[in-house]
């Protein structure tokens, strides 16, 4: 109390001892990847793409870092880190770096074109474990005579796979398929369009690039490849995801680049799941982010399936997967180009949170920016990816290309769609921060009543934002803290324990309408 010595009006500034609970903002993205210059293992905060080309460079030809980032951003995302993995420190790109190409290696030109039927096929790379051959295979299943399996290999291993046909004018055409696609070869037309036709099954060895030329796209240098090593990073030394543990805005993660190391042979689907593991074991190590998770790129329906229940069963209710693969336009090349979908998703996730909130789920929402898929899902294929937590992206005419679907990785019905677990994810952060005041009060009844107050209020605005499930408050949250949950051998060890219970709203994923005939004029049924 303050000593008043003289006579005289004095005003006193009291505390209300109200304490408003903020909410913890939901939409910033983190990106690890591959780019040609920049800061290496630092998370770096970019809010435009115009920060992120002046920090890390344009786009880069076989690499899916910027395109991620651009799709994120032309979808609605607001912030986002960046960390650079498997390159050269900044600066030093220039130098010994200046002469490599798109895949990290020497740029080489062309090398002899080889006879396949009535088209040429061409190396526009070397062979890391030997030279390359193209081999022509029956396709799976049954189909058109002019379908066939078109398989790249470095040495003996498989390196590229198209599941093409030699009939111009259609989506799976060889010559468009393998240009959007491989890093590795060319195919050209060797007789008139009439003449086309499907190459008898054999196997072609390519002659190798033989000189080096000089310079990546727009005269910069292409970054390294990244192992999973470098991807996984150390959180002590604050590298890989261990460089994002000191970045608490983050609340979704995206590793794009990863399949980009997959395509070009440099890793296997052994050590894609073991990158993608560390990215969901950091996701639940932090407990308020989402890993967002890219398939491997030219799977079908029946492949996914077999890819997401054998090789990748992951069960994590701080995942999701999305597939297919998305068309974009690359601005650099002037044309459009498959690139993963993880990125434009990150991008969807915050546009949904900034215009309808975390609670509601980021489903039936335009993917801007594709232009095409890289292959269309029927609803009989996703009546079989939708309960194994494969979130489809489906093309619907009139409607555009949407994200189709919005469940989470997990096998537990409570954590089953993402809208649940982003939710719980900003509850909780938000009541982390707001409630930072406590520590250190006196532990006692009227604490006690405060903090029932204070999150009670936060709660109650969340209820009437449509947020929580229930006709009233109290259908929709409880908050309990008394002498029940703080016993007296818990205050005097120093604790004060609050019991929060809430009754979130989940999606309406199968909006279901019965329709019956009746007589006009009786309203009874007609049998």
């Amino acid at each position: 109390m303050p000593s008043y010595l003289s006579p005289g009006v004095y005003v006193e500034e009291v505390a209300s001892g109200s304490r408003p609970i903020e909410g913890a903002g939901t939409s910033v993205a983190a990106f690890v990847g591959l780019a040609p210059t920049g800061p290496l293992n630092e998370p770096t905060l970019v809010t435009n793409w115009t920060q992120y080309v002046a920090a890390f460079g344009d786009f880069t030809d076989g690499y899916y870092l910027a395109h991620s980032v651009y799709g994120f951003f032309n979808n609605g995302g607001t912030a986002a880190y960046v960390v650079r993995v498997g390159g050269a420190a900044a600066g030093a790109a220039g130098e010994a770096a200046a002469l490599t190409g798109s895949s990290g290696q020497a740029a080489l030109p062309a090398g002899e074109p080889k006879q396949l039927g009535t088209f040429t096929v061409t190396a526009t790379a070397a062979g890391q474990q030997g030279p390359l051959s193209v081999e022509v295979a029956d396709p799976d299943g049954e189909g058109p005579a002019e379908r066939f399996k078109l398989i790249v290999k470095d040495g003996d291993k498989a390196v590229e796979t198209f599941d093409v046909t030699a009939k111009k004018g259609n989506r799976a055409y060889v010559v468009t398929q393998v240009k959007e696609r491989s890093k590795l070869i060319t195919v050209a037309e060797a007789a008139p369009s009439g003449q086309l036709a499907r190459p008898d099954n054999q196997t072609v060895t390519l002659a190798a690039p033989s000189a080096a030329a000089p310079g990546g796209p727009a005269g910069e240098a292409a970054p390294a490849q990244a192992g999973p090593a470098q991807y996984l990073g150390d959180s002590a030394d604050r590298t890989g995801f261990g460089g994002l543990e000191a970045v608490d805005e983050v609340s979704m993660v995206s590793v794009p680049d990863l399949m980009a190391a997959y395509q070009r042979g440099v890793i296997d689907l052994e050590a894609v799941k073991a990158v993608q593991l560390g990215l969901i074991a950091h996701c639940e190590l932090m407990g308020d982010r989402v890993a967002i998770i890219d398939p491997p790129p030219g799977l079908n329906a029946r492949q996914i399936r077999v890819w997401r229940q054998e090789t990748a069963g992951y069960d994590s209710k701080y995942a999701a997967l999305y597939y297919p693969w998305i068309k974009s336009f690359d601005p650099a090349s002037g044309q459009s180009r498959l690139i993963p979908p993880s990125g434009h998703v990150a991008g969807v996730w915050a546009r949904n949170d900034a215009e309808r909130g975390v609670h509601k789920a980021p489903a039936n929402e335009v993917v801007r920016g594709a232009v095409d898929l890289e292959i269309q899902i029927t609803r009989g294929e996703q009546d079989l990816l939708n309960p194994i937590g494969v979130n489809c992206i489906r093309a619907f005419p009139g409607r555009g290309i949407r994200v189709w679907g919005a469940r989470t990785l997990s096998s537990d019905p409570a954590w089953r769609y993402v809208n649940v677990r982003r939710y719980f994810n900003y509850l909780e952060e938000s009541i982390l921060t707001g409630t930072q005041w406590v520590v250190f009060e006196p532990n006692d009844h009227a604490l006690w009543a405060r903090i029932r107050r204070n999150i009670s209020a936060f709660l109650v605005s969340e209820w009437r934002s449509g947020a929580l499930f229930g006709a009233t408050p109290e259908e929709a949250y409880y908050v309990k803290c008394d002498e029940e949950t703080n016993p007296a051998e818990s205050v005097d060890v120093g604790r004060v324990v609050c019991e929060i219970g809430i009754a979130p709203v989940k999606p309406a994923e199968f909006v279901i309408f019965r329709l019956a005939q009746f007589s006009s004029g009786n309203g009874e049924l007609e049998e």
